[in-house]
């Protein structure tokens, strides 16, 4: 009996794998570094074209990896829609990110990660016909250090932070961003031209990465890695202001144990997420979720008492 039911299982696990195409390629090259990414597929052929997610993983710019997020890529290939998982320059590895670290060298990873998303941004857009991708929609992701690539790729000047091949389409904008504890270095680069929907998640008790605005990895003002960042309920706040599409799920009494959580249990979340943004659905909202963890500050946000 056991083994019947161990059998059954392999094969239900098969057949889940096999309901995607999952396809490895290599998107940008030079001579000091190879990138890849894994494309997720849905089985399921269809005429039309096929809005795609690209997803950034998490991982302080030195570490991580691509496959890290496979159930996620899945699921959203079950559900109709492509996923890109990158993988991306880890210029923080083997240094320090933290409050000892050096401001441009933080900096710098960040730019640079950056410029291997748009790199594989224009790498899917001149493929898009051969894997029926839908180039005029393109919604960007990422957890923690990935989401910090997703926000400013989203509103840096490309033209002007871009450090490779200047070869997305002119006036190119991403659909939609979907972020977990994810941060911007300038809140006023979110602007009503700029704007676009978003799904944001976040602990507000987090210490890496700041839920409103703070320093990143709550470094003191007088470390040499002192680096001020705005966060999801700032975003949040922001496009509010904007009068933008925005959602909010914060995690009260959490920390940067979160920042997953979208990707994770929360993979529903992102996939009404899309349908919403493709139907052109209009939405505000703010999830709020209590914590069995005492909340440390709740003064500063009384929704969390």
């Amino acid at each position: 009996m056991k083994k019947y039911i161990f059998l059954l299982f392999t094969i239900l696990i098969f057949f889940n794998i096999q309901a995607q195409e999952i396809k490895t390629m290599t998107y940008f090259q030079n001579d000091t570094i190879k990138l890849d990414l894994d494309l997720y597929l849905p089985q399921k052929k269809t005429n039309e074209k096929i809005p795609l997610i690209i997803f950034a993983f998490g991982g302080g710019f030195s570490g991580g990896d691509r496959t890290q997020e496979k159930d996620f890529g899945m699921f959203m290939a079950k559900n109709g829609y492509a996923v890109a998982s990158i993988s991306y320059s880890l210029y923080m590895k083997g240094k320090d990110f933290g409050c000892k670290g050096t401001l441009t060298e933080k900096i710098k990873a960040i730019q640079i990660g950056v410029s291997d998303m748009w790199q594989a941004t224009s790498f899917l857009i001149e493929n898009a016909n051969k894997y029926n991708l839908d180039a005029s929609k393109i919604f960007i992701s990422g957890i923690s250090a990935g989401a910090e690539i997703g926000f400013h790729a989203s509103f840096w000047d490309y033209k002007l932070m871009n450090l490779y091949k200047n070869n997305l389409p002119e006036n190119f904008k991403y659909t939609g961003f979907i972020g977990g504890s994810g941060a911007i270095q300038d809140i006023n680069l979110i602007t009503k031209e700029k704007a676009m929907p978003m799904l944001l998640s976040h602990g507000n008790n987090d210490d890496t990465v700041p839920y409103a605005a703070g320093s990143h990895r709550s470094c003191p003002t007088n470390a040499s890695g002192w680096l001020i960042l705005f966060g999801s309920y700032a975003v949040y706040n922001q496009m509010n202001d904007l009068h933008k599409d925005v959602e909010l799920i914060t995690f009260c009494g959490g920390g940067h144990e979160f920042s997953g959580y979208l990707f994770h249990d929360g993979k529903q979340y992102v996939l009404d997420f899309v349908n919403d943004v493709l139907s052109g659905k209009k939405f505000e909202s703010h999830l709020i979720v209590p914590s069995k963890k005492k909340v440390v500050n709740s003064g500063k946000y009384l929704f969390c008492e």
